[in-house]
């Protein structure tokens, strides 16, 4: 039976209070748009559920930005529907937030990829029946089928961010996690450039 999506696993201390408005949320918005029409990200009835699905972060000063969790049907992002995760520890399992929507329930696996390579600024999460399916013919690499939002799929992430296959790809995807994909970068351009590449390695 597949695990039920959007489920927030983690110990959450969240702040629910009004992001700073001086926040650049543009490069989340413009690539969300770009993957929701991909059906990368979004909410869909025939899907997981019903439940949203997919979220993307942007590094910061201080911890992180993060789509909401289960923000999936929002056609217009706006900052409300952000989260700013000021500190994760994955060992602990904890997640320190703040903003009007809380954090999306992958938070600890964004929080892994900043951790292991302090050179990414972006990181995406997908869902894509195409490359989950396909990834050993692809050579794309994977975890070992862990649950998500877990300390085991941080520690899973760190080990695949050791490889410099998976460096090199900027993308991997998560066994445990049905269609999970996730791919990373310094700019939103690249993380959302492997991302793209793969679904049309996948397609074609």
């Amino acid at each position: 039976m597949a695990e039920q999506e959007g489920v927030i696993k983690y110990q959450l201390d969240h702040e629910e209070a009004p992001l700073p408005d001086a926040m650049d949320i543009e490069p989340l918005v413009l690539w969300r748009e770009k993957l929701v029409e991909c059906g990368l990200v979004g909410q869909d009835p025939e899907r997981y559920d019903g439940y949203g699905f997919g979220n993307l972060s942007m590094r910061l000063d201080e911890g992180f930005l993060i789509t909401g969790s289960q923000t999936g049907e929002v056609k217009d992002f706006q900052i409300e529907h952000f989260a700013w995760v000021r500190q994760a520890d994955p060992e602990e399992n904890r997640v320190l937030s703040l903003g009007q929507t809380p954090p999306s329930s992958e938070s600890l696996t964004h929080a892994a990829v900043y951790a292991a390579l302090p050179e990414v600024r972006f990181v995406f999460h997908a869902h894509s029946p195409d490359i989950w399916r396909r990834a050993s013919e692809l050579h794309v690499p994977e975890t070992a089928p862990v649950p998500y939002g877990t300390p085991e799929m941080a520690r899973e992430v760190a080990r695949l961010l050791a490889l410099a296959e998976t460096r090199a790809q900027r993308l991997f995807t998560m066994a445990g996690h049905e269609d999970g994909v996730l791919s990373f970068g310094a700019t939103a351009i690249e993380a959302g450039e492997a991302l793209l590449g793969a679904l049309w390695r996948a397609q074609t």
